[in-house]
Parts: structure tokens; sequence; C-alpha cells
């Protein structure tokens, strides 16, 4: 054979077009979860927890970058799914938890700071692993180091008033002995409205609220507030030691990366059950008001991550963490950054697109 001959070229074999598509869409599949992981994901508001600020169908893209995108915990999982698959399979799951990696946050622009509006996995949700479980969006009120109170449903921070958000909502009762048509609430901004004998709740900012004093068919308008006295059963981190309420709550301390604290009743009742939860210690259990550590009871401890206090912009219609706890750093998803479209699923067909929040920020 001449040398030249073996040198030569050998021409390329033409890809047929089964073999092109599957390639075009392997690629796609591939940037998207990058882009997924790394960069910006997209979600949706199911709830009304966030009202006003954020919508029931508003459509938002959230930064991954602005905190640094975390490591995959769990890697055998279908593309492009969260816990489950989707449509008819729906109810089966999506990955394999036969192998957990360590989990890392890569860097980022910053951290997570007062006001925020984040996207973290559910905390309390234990059936899946942490990065499968579902995704909450809410405000961050305080930070790890911060000392929260709310009094008379107004947040304190280190023993300042915090920052209201401009969109906050709260539970109002409108005195009424006449039937008020849907479009006298929505032209008064109230979307979220409950008939009762005597009357209406609605959830409004208090600006809109004022708004039905002046019409001639409402006889009062009311702040639907619990007082001090009224302790809710539910309230973290335990109604029995710690008698608050939504309204009225605190004062508590946010556990900080390197915060140590002394492992008395108290700080057992308060901090027990997210060491227990999130620390990832493998052997550790709370009994008896103590914390038990491989076996030892531990008399103080020291945090291994920052936490975080989240809350509803929709003060009375907010599952957050008046509830059910802080939100580890190893939760946090990334931050809220804008609206690209925005659906009411209340409204007909040609009216459903709300066009003043497409491409809007996030405040």
């Amino acid at each position: 054979m001449n040398i030249k001959d073996f040198f030569k070229k050998k021409p390329k074999k033409k890809k047929g077009p089964v073999r092109e598509w599957v390639d075009a869409i392997v690629f796609a599949v591939i940037a998207a979860t990058l882009i997924r992981w790394a960069f910006m994901e997209a979600y949706t508001i199911p709830t009304p927890s966030m009202e006003n600020s954020l919508l029931v169908g508003d459509f938002l893209f959230v930064s991954k970058i602005n905190y640094g995108p975390r490591t995959p915990k769990t890697p055998l999982q279908v593309p492009l799914t969260h816990a489950k698959l989707w449509g008819p399979l729906s109810s089966i799951p999506s990955y394999s938890d036969a192998i957990q990696l360590p989990q890392f946050r890569l860097p980022g622009f910053g951290s997570v700071e007062r006001n925020d509006v984040v996207v973290f996995n559910y905390p309390p949700e234990f059936e899946h692993p942490t990065d499968l479980k579902t995704h909450y969006i809410k405000r961050c009120v305080a930070i790890g180091g911060d000392t929260i109170e709310v009094r008379d449903t107004q947040v304190y921070i280190n023993g300042q008033p915090g920052e209201n958000p401009e969109e906050m909502q709260f539970l109002f009762f409108i005195a009424s002995d006449k039937s008020i048509n849907e479009r006298i609430f929505k032209q008064n901004g109230v979307w979220d409205v409950t008939p009762v004998n005597g009357g209406y709740y609605i959830q409004a900012k208090p600006a809109d609220a004022k708004k039905f004093e002046s019409l001639p068919f409402v006889t009062q308008v009311i702040e639907a507030k619990r007082g001090p006295e009224d302790v809710e059963a539910r309230i973290f981190p335990d109604a029995s030691r710690f008698p608050w309420n939504a309204d009225f709550y605190g004062p508590l301390v946010i556990p900080a990366e390197g915060m140590t604290i002394d492992l008395n009743e108290d700080m057992v009742a308060t901090y027990g059950s997210t060491i227990r939860d999130y620390e990832g210690l493998d052997d550790v259990k709370v009994q008896e008001n103590q914390l038990i550590i491989d076996g030892q009871v531990a008399t103080t401890y020291t945090f291994k991550q920052n936490y975080y206090f989240m809350m509803g912009d929709n003060r009375h219609n907010s599952e957050d963490s008046r509830f059910w706890g802080f939100v580890p750093e190893d939760h946090v998803v990334g931050e809220a950054s804008f609206i690209w479209m925005s659906i009411d699923p209340n409204e007909s067909f040609l009216n459903k697109i709300r066009w003043s929040r497409l491409f809007s920020g996030i405040n």
C-alpha cells in the first residue's frame, strides 16, 4: 500500500435522518439538563401563599447561579424530571436512591439575604432525598444568627422592625348582610374570597381592605388576627413549651454555621429536631429532653451549616417556618428572578394571560 494512500482521509459516512434526530434530541436533553442544573430553571406558582407578590398561575425563572448550584445528590434519575414521572405515570418515582452522593454547593454570586424570594426543597418531607423534595417558594425574613420575633403581625429582626413586602397580605373580615358581586372584589384588588354567615373573609393588602369601608353595603372591616394568648398547636418548635402563634411569635434565634449552643431542656426543645433531621448525623436521637449523639448525651452542639427563616407574603395563608421550622442551607435551590408568563386560572380563554406581569421582576 502506498504511504500516501494510508494517510488519506476516509470519506465520512453520511448520517441517516433517524440518526440525526436521535443525536439532536440527545444533545438537547444534555444541554437542557446542564442549564437546569447550573444556571436557571422554570417554576410555576400553584398556591396563594406569596400573593400578591406572586400570583397563582405565575411562571417564573429561578437563578441557580446567584447562590451557587448544588452538585446532584441523586444521580440515578430520569432527565428533566423531579421526584415523579409525568402524566399518567406521575405516581411512579423518577429516580433510584441506590446511589446517594455527598452534596456540595459550587461558588455563586452571593448568599441568601433577608427579603430574597427563595425556592427551596421543603425540609420536613422525608420520603425523598434532599434534592428531590417538593419545591417551595417563600421570602427569607431572617438569616443565620438573626433573632426573629413577630409582634401583632409585624416581623422584628434583632429588635428592629423588618422590611414589609409591598404586596404583603393579611386576613380580613368584611361584615355585610348583602351579597357582594365578585366584580367588586376584583375591582378592589381581592381574589381570595370566602363567604360566611354575616359577610366574607378575604386575603388582602391592608390598603385594599380599607377600600371596602366606604361601600354602603359594608358595615365593618376587621383584621382577623390572633391575640398573644391564642396558642397554635402546630407552631414550631413546640407549643407546649413556647405558647406562640403566627401573629405573636418568638423571640427565636436562627442557627448559623459555627454557632455553639448549650443543650439544656429549652435548647433541645428548640433545636433538637433540627440537629437530628438536617445536620447529617448518623446516630442521633431526641428523647426525654436530651440530645443523644452516637449513644452519648450531648451537652453542647456546634451547627455545621446556616439556616434560614422563610415566610409567605400572604401572612395569614402560608405554611412556612412558623409551623415547620428552619430551612437548611443545603435545601436552598435558587433565587426567584423574573416572571416570564402569568395565566389567571379563573378567567375565560381570551382574558387568561395577565399581560402586565409578563417579564416583570420579583421584589
